[in-house]
């Protein structure tokens, strides 16, 4: 795999970065395109990313799989079940609270991992850093500011329930970023990311079936199938899994941060595909989170 490793040379981190927002952005796109239920969606989205590396894994990475030790592979498990914890919990949250709320505690993410990364893992996070995540983490409340004045998006009937489980979504992105920040500094990514993307499948059926899904799992026409499998090439293959790789060479709450860009581009992605203007709160929120992610990104110490 030696043109694998040269490519990892070549690929600048913060570019490679860049290319899995773009990425994760179109999410929001198919999941509005599709009609199938969100843990459906979410179920196999993942199960289509696994199968796509799985065969890859097999033929090529068996004696790095082989050659995890039992304490890795249990942390890579636990992630995988963080990552199905944080779709399950949030795309639930969506059910009992308005969206602009879902989606304002979801995006607190970087906040925890940036706690988390000073504590677990001894990164360095400047002053610099942290004002850098919170004038992020402010855009993303302004982009949501605009849906909850409207009334677009009306509280269920337990808000706080819901408020509840978007903020465990949050906690739960949280740890799967800095569990691949540890991991990937000592396990390649295509046999962490297998096991990972692995474990969520199973357990996201798992949600599926206790949600009594079980007829809705199958019973699609062959665009639905099209878009499960857009969700995993796009989102899956080219943004999770390349923000998996980043975490090897870029810290975590610099990841973490990032993805609140994928907001951002949605919202692009949705004016231009399916003609849906974004609001002054929006636009306004979307150039601070940018502004945001460019004072995290510029901050970083040691910059090589």
């Amino acid at each position: 795999m030696t043109w694998l490793a040269s490519l990892e040379e070549r690929t600048p981190p913060m570019a490679a970065l860049a290319v899995s927002i773009v990425a994760v952005s179109t999410s929001a796109i198919l999941v509005r395109y599709s009609n199938a239920p969100s843990i459906v969606k979410a179920l196999y989205r993942v199960v289509f990313t696994t199968l796509l590396l799985a065969p890859f894994a097999v033929t090529h990475y068996r004696e790095d799989l082989r050659a995890l030790s039992v304490r890795d592979a249990a942390i890579a498990i636990v992630t995988g079940v963080a990552l199905a914890a944080h779709f399950a919990t949030w795309f639930e949250s969506l059910e009992w609270t308005s969206v602009a709320a879902s989606v304002t505690l979801v995006q607190s993410q970087p906040l925890f991992v940036a706690v988390g990364a000073a504590v677990l893992l001894d990164e360095t996070i400047n002053r610099r850093m942290v004002g850098g995540i919170l004038v992020a983490v402010v855009g993303v409340a302004v982009m949501s500011l605009g849906g909850l004045l409207s009334g677009a998006a009306l509280a269920g009937a337990r808000p706080l329930y819901g408020d509840g489980l978007a903020l465990v979504g949050a906690v739960m992105a949280a740890g799967y970023v800095l569990a691949g920040r540890s991991l990937r500094q000592r396990v390649a990514l295509v046999p962490y990311v297998t096991v990972v993307y692995s474990v969520c499948a199973v357990v996201l059926l798992g949600v599926a079936l206790a949600e009594g899904a079980t007829v809705a799992l199958t019973a699609y026409h062959p665009e639905e199938w099209l878009l499960f499998f857009g969700m995993a090439i796009g989102p899956g293959i080219f943004g999770h899994t390349v923000i998996n790789w980043a975490l090897k060479y870029v810290e975590s709450s610099v990841v973490s941060v990032t993805l609140l860009g994928e907001p951002v581009g949605s919202t692009l992605l949705a004016l231009v595909l399916l003609n849906e203007a974004p609001d002054v709160f929006t636009v306004a929120g979307g150039a601070v989170v940018l502004a945001g992610i460019y004072v995290t990104a510029t901050g970083r110490p040691d910059e090589p």
